[in-house]
């Protein structure tokens, strides 16, 4: 995680929230599935610093009991969500030495095709679970809690090299990505580009990531799928895709934002034309202010209900997730935006209620 947490001291961003991004984010919240959810609590937006102490969190326990408590704790899912929840984890592990926590990186989709099994407390998730895989958690009377815990900026990549793409709008992208599409070389989407094909680097079909550029695409182009040829190479490790692009002249890709704040000298990140006619570039501003769009999204962690009630490492880790030495210590090091002023306390108030 070294790649991730940068230098010793944490600092919160002090970031004013837009209006409109909460109402936003509150909506999504509120829609993503039947289990429990959140809203973030509405309140002036004078900080991202988050405050936890409230009359309806669950008792705090003391650090030495912390240093005693022993157990497992089973995370999977989301590439775009692993650096959070792994830099969290190594956080806990400072006061809770004898929990071992580990993360796992099967993509948003193979997350959920474990943790609605049971195989797993906790699934890292970068949309929100879909309407089928909740289907099958309710056949495995799997119940659980939905916790928005961070914003991200889908980021699009090119090589350092690429010269010739300056900004790229929603259609662009359409053009590009989509199944049907008939692009190969760069001189196909700009007769000015090179005469080059063009290498994609995408991220497999158990990937968030890739759900919601397809979400994305589909609005423009009507492609229900992005494309699949001997010029696109899969993965859900983000690693994998950065490694593609970073040695490729010619290539084109897109993963979350903390893959390119880490990496800036080995990748490009293309500015997006938004709904204002405006390239902008992804930043902790432009992701909290909606101004980045369309490929702002909020990130989530899922919680087993059972997990919350029968293994007290579980109700701790994700009690310091949501804590001052969690999340919000960490989220500007590993390159994502907290969530609307209010949300982690509201999530401490879930899970307080979630326990009874």
């Amino acid at each position: 995680m070294k790649n991730f947490i940068k230098g010793e001291k944490r600092m919160f961003r002090k970031k004013m929230v837009n209006i409109l991004m909460l109402l936003v984010i509150s909506s999504l919240a509120l829609s993503a599935c039947s289990g429990s959810s959140i809203t973030p609590a509405p309140s002036e937006p004078e900080s991202n610093q988050v405050e936890p102490t409230m009359a309806s969190e669950p008792e705090t326990v003391n650090s030495s009991e912390l240093s005693s408590l022993e157990g497992d704790v089973v995370a999977d899912g989301s590439s775009t969500v692993f650096p959070v929840t792994t830099a969290v984890a190594e956080e806990f592990a400072l006061v809770a030495p004898n929990v071992r926590v580990s993360v796992g990186l099967s993509g948003t989709g193979g997350g959920f095709k474990k943790f609605c099994i049971g195989e797993t407390d906790i699934s890292d998730a970068s949309r929100p679970i879909k309407d089928e895989e909740i289907e099958i958690c309710q056949s495995n009377n799997i119940e659980y809690v939905e916790f928005l815990v961070a914003l991200d900026g889908l980021t699009v990549m090119v090589n350092p090299e690429n010269d010739w793409l300056t900004e790229i709008s929603a259609e662009q992208l359409a053009a590009l990505l989509g199944a049907s599409s008939t692009i190969t070389k760069w001189s196909d989407l700009d007769p000015s580009f090179p005469e080059e094909d063009i290498l994609f680097f995408i991220p497999d079909p158990d990937s968030g990531t890739r759900d919601y550029m397809t979400e994305v695409v589909e609005e423009v182009s009507g492609d229900e799928d992005l494309r699949q040829d001997e010029n696109t190479t899969f993965s859900s490790d983000d690693n994998v895709l950065l490694d593609g692009i970073a040695n490729e002249k010619y290539a084109f890709g897109f993963f979350g934002f903390a893959y390119y704040i880490n990496n800036k000298d080995s990748v490009k990140a293309v500015p997006v034309v938004n709904s204002d006619g405006n390239a902008v570039l992804p930043s902790d501003e432009t992701v909290q202010n909606g101004t980045y769009n369309p490929l702002s999204r909020p990130l989530f962690i899922y919680l087993n209900q059972n997990s919350l009630t029968t293994k007290p490492q579980v109700v701790e880790f994700v009690r310091f997730f949501f804590g001052p030495d969690g999340g919000s210590a960490i989220m500007s090091d590993v390159g994502y935006s907290m969530p609307p002023t209010g949300t982690y306390e509201a999530n401490l108030e879930l899970l307080a209620n979630s326990l009874k």
